[in-house]
């Protein structure tokens, strides 16, 4: 039995290995285009045989890498913060009290959850360029500050929070901002810190709506701006490699910092 376990456990990690090495491999290759000159990045070899730094450089002078940065990691960060308030604050109010049409509140939300964004998009970019949010951060996050994502899986969390404790605090006079911030949310931080991973990762990787609002580098977050850089650049495919390895330095500096969180948030949310 030791033998057939011993057999089964080498091969399950004989696969995982392979697995980890096929989802590694682009990586490995952006990086190792990254320090090819343009003749030699269209070879096979799996090294670079003259190794420059050229393609850093001029990925540095003609994009304004470091804007971008800011600006993806401001439109996650403020997308985040949005739709955490507007989420705690409508699944308490979902939970906390008891009127007419409720029911009928909550299933509409749901519904909206099913919407592809595709079908409201060109109503939100109609409002959004009449009140002048073009080329801005609030243009990216005003269609997106509500989450029905957030809603939903902090209801869950709410309603299996004793109600016992809520009406207690209510006796004692505390006010419903209070019973929020002081009762409940240390109970459930760890829900919401795990659905505020899931939000910026959601928010980082937003594409088709900055794409939209944002016509220039500098006020385009990283996706949008190396979109922008192949369109200009067509043949200069080893900065473009270096500019996308450094595009992914942010976002793999937090996963390295948050792993255990950001594993936590998947297995408890799932992928969206």
């Amino acid at each position: 039995m030791k033998k057939k376990f011993s057999g089964l456990a080498i091969a399950q990690h004989t696969v995982l290995a392979a697995m980890c090495l096929i989802a590694l491999f682009p990586i490995y290759w952006m990086v190792n285009s990254s320090f090819k000159n343009e003749s030699e990045i269209f070879t096979s070899s799996l090294i670079p045989l003259e190794p420059i730094f050229s393609n850093y450089t001029y990925a540095f002078e003609q994009m304004p890498i470091v804007r971008m940065m800011f600006n993806s990691f401001g439109v996650a960060s403020l997308l985040t913060l949005s739709q955490l308030a507007t989420g705690l604050l409508a699944a308490y109010a979902l939970v906390r009290w008891r009127f007419r049409g409720q029911g009928f509140i909550f299933a509409l939300l749901s519904l909206t959850w099913l919407i592809p964004f595709q079908a409201v998009m060109i109503p939100n970019y109609v409002l959004v360029n009449q009140l002048g949010f073009n080329e801005s951060l609030i243009g990216i996050v005003l269609p997106f500050a509500v989450s029905t994502f957030a809603i939903l899986s902090l209801y869950q969390s709410f309603n299996s929070f004793p109600r016992v404790l809520i009406e207690a605090a209510c006796i004692d006079g505390q006010s419903d901002f209070g019973i929020l911030t002081r009762l409940i949310l240390p109970n459930i931080k760890s829900t919401v810190a795990s659905l505020g991973i899931i939000l910026f990762i959601n928010g980082w990787n937003e594409y088709l709506w900055p794409m939209l609002i944002t016509k220039k580098m500098e006020n385009a977050p990283l996706q949008i701006g190396l979109r922008m850089f192949v369109n200009s650049d067509t043949n200069m495919w080893g900065s473009m490699m270096a500019a996308t390895a450094v595009s992914c330095l942010p976002i793999l500096l937090i996963y390295l910092v948050l792993r255990r969180q950001i594993v936590d948030s998947f297995v408890r949310f799932g992928i969206k």
